[in-house]
């Protein structure tokens, strides 16, 4: 008796480029620039906004193995707040590396000395560890008062109050 159905093997291509996802290229990747002015704004969320936009979250071509984000410029920096008593009750440790060297501060005693500390603080613990962390870092620029270095590269103003209205503080 002879088999009536014919089967058809139908082999399909692993590498489709119609399915695979679409990369950018190093040289593809334009990064603009934002300027962020803290006055009464709330540290963590501060670090939160910043942090998606040194990644690249706020673009469609985010990839998390790539450094595609924009330059942030923060200023009045002296002016950023803390909600609650976390300005004096929050303890940051830090470890010397040697027996018994853990050494902690407060935000109130880092504001005293580098202004701008405790918000790189709270964007370095936003993003990955490593060496790509590290470099998105460096697309952080903080300063106090309203004058920066980088008026030329023409930042587009983000205000805060305008992404959420939790973001600046009531006095």
């Amino acid at each position: 008796m002879q088999a009536k159905y014919k089967i058809d093997f139908i082999f399909i291509n692993s590498i489709n480029p119609v399915t695979m996802t679409k990369f950018v290229k190093k040289d593809d990747v334009n990064s603009s620039w934002y300027e962020i002015d803290a006055k009464n704004a709330v540290v963590g969320r501060l670090a939160s906004v910043i942090s998606k936009i040194i990644r690249g979250k706020n673009k469609t071509t985010y990839t998390p193995h790539m450094d595609h984000g924009d330059f942030v410029v923060v200023k009045n920096i002296e002016q950023a707040k803390f909600t609650g008593k976390k300005f004096h009750d929050k303890k940051y440790y830090r470890h010397t590396g040697h027996p018994g060297g853990i050494k902690e501060t407060t935000p109130e005693k880092l504001h005293k000395d580098k202004p701008g500390e405790t918000l790189k603080l709270a964007v370095k613990r936003m993003l990955p560890g490593g060496v790509l962390g590290k470099k998105q870092l460096n697309k952080l620029k903080i300063y106090s008062g309203e004058d920066h270095p980088h008026s030329a590269q023409n930042p587009i103003s983000l205000d805060l109050k305008k992404l959420n209205n939790k973001n600046i503080l009531r006095n």
